[in-house]
C-alpha cells in the first residue's frame, strides 16, 4: 500500500478532502501491521478507515472482537510512532 493509494481511497471512495491526514505515515502504518499479522493491507485499511469487516473476526454482533480490537490499535500506534518522522 502506497501514499497515493490511501489518498486515493479516502477522497474517492469515501469522498472525504484529505488534509488532516498524513497518508504516508498511515501507509507505512498500516503496512507494518500488515506484515506483521501476515494479512492484507487493503482490509485492514478498510476496517481502520471505514469499520468493514472481511476476516480476521474483527467484529462479533456488531461489536469489535479481542482481535479487530487489537488491530486498530496496533495500526493507530503505528501511525502515531510513524507520523513524528514527517512533521514539517
Amino acid at each position: 500500500m502506497t501514499e497515493k493509494q490511501v489518498e486515493k481511497y479516502i477522497r474517492e471512495d469515501l469522498g472525504y478532502e484529505q488534509n488532516w491526514l498524513n497518508c504516508m505515515a498511515l501507509a507505512e502504518a498500516i503496512n507494518y501491521v500488515a506484515d506483521k499479522v501476515d494479512y492484507d493491507s487493503f482490509a485492514l485499511m478498510r476496517l481502520l478507515l471505514e469499520n468493514e469487516e472481511e476476516s480476521l473476526y474483527y467484529h462479533s454482533y456488531g461489536f469489535h472482537t479481542r482481535n479487530g480490537r487489537e488491530l486498530i490499535e496496533s495500526m493507530r500506534n503505528a501511525y502515531y510512532e510513524e507520523v513524528q518522522f514527517y512533521v514539517e
